[in-house]
């Protein structure tokens, strides 16, 4: 058996993929578990959704759905416009994908459609891109949308980090699951930039869109392997906002 790899928020860093599947020596034994936002940010969305639907060929892969790839797919098909995501991001992935084939928009049509909500695994561990909101867990989640959006999990899993379980003021939502992964909220913005822990729920954003490293984890052992951050690997562009 391989190991289990959860890899954080990528946003069209390819070379930072590249860099950490060769770091920690990903071979098709590993299950890789992506949590989400794989485009938005640095110029190679289009190359990295590329990337991802080859992987489906020879390992074995989980894709979970990000707010970012959300928002990417409604303007692939409806051409929504959406000025606040061109501002963090979907401008340049807008500009990744100019002139591109249509009949590998269809293929990446077709891979966003069937990116998965959250993935529980058989030792009761959830992957979700963001959170969820019911207290009876991800299956009676009514608003599917939080899958991809919410940040109240990890600010409750935050404030409740130096609580014990057996205390009575111990939140609901995170006795459910042995362990929660999740990306969706950059450590970065908290100073922070390795894989970080709060309550039983692992963040594993570590600011890939913006300066920090792309970052992937053994989900059993909690090793983790990280990329160069990512303005060395794009030295002409800027990143998320």
């Amino acid at each position: 058996m391989g190991r289990t790899l959860v890899i954080g928020d990528i946003h069209g860093g390819l070379k930072a993929l590249d860099q950490v599947f060769e770091r920690a020596n990903v071979t098709t034994d590993d299950l890789l578990i992506f949590l989400g936002d794989y485009v938005d940010g640095w110029s190679q969305s289009f190359e990295v959704i590329n990337k991802l639907i080859s992987l489906k060929s020879s390992h074995d892969c989980i894709f979970l759905r990000g707010n970012h790839d959300e928002l990417f797919y409604d303007w692939l098909t409806k051409s929504k416009d959406n000025p606040n995501w061109l501002f963090h991001g979907g401008q340049a992935t807008i500009n990744s994908y100019k002139d591109r084939p249509y009949n590998f928009i269809k293929i990446h049509i077709h891979f966003l459609e069937n990116l998965e909500n959250y993935y529980l695994d058989n030792q009761n561990r959830l992957f979700v891109h963001a959170g969820f909101t019911n207290v009876r867990g991800v299956e009676d989640e009514h608003f599917t949308k939080m899958f991809y959006w919410d940040r109240s999990l990890w600010e409750t899993a935050l404030a409740s980090r130096n609580l014990p379980l057996e205390d009575d003021f111990y939140p609901e939502r995170l006795k459910l699951y042995k362990e929660i992964f999740i990306g969706h909220t950059a450590l970065s913005k908290i100073n922070i930039n390795q894989p970080y822990q709060a309550a039983n729920v692992w963040n594993v954003d570590t600011g890939a869109a913006f300066i920090n490293p792309l970052t992937i984890m053994d989900v059993d052992t909690k090793a983790f392997w990280q990329s160069d951050p990512l303005p060395s690997l794009y030295p002409n562009e800027k990143g998320r906002n």
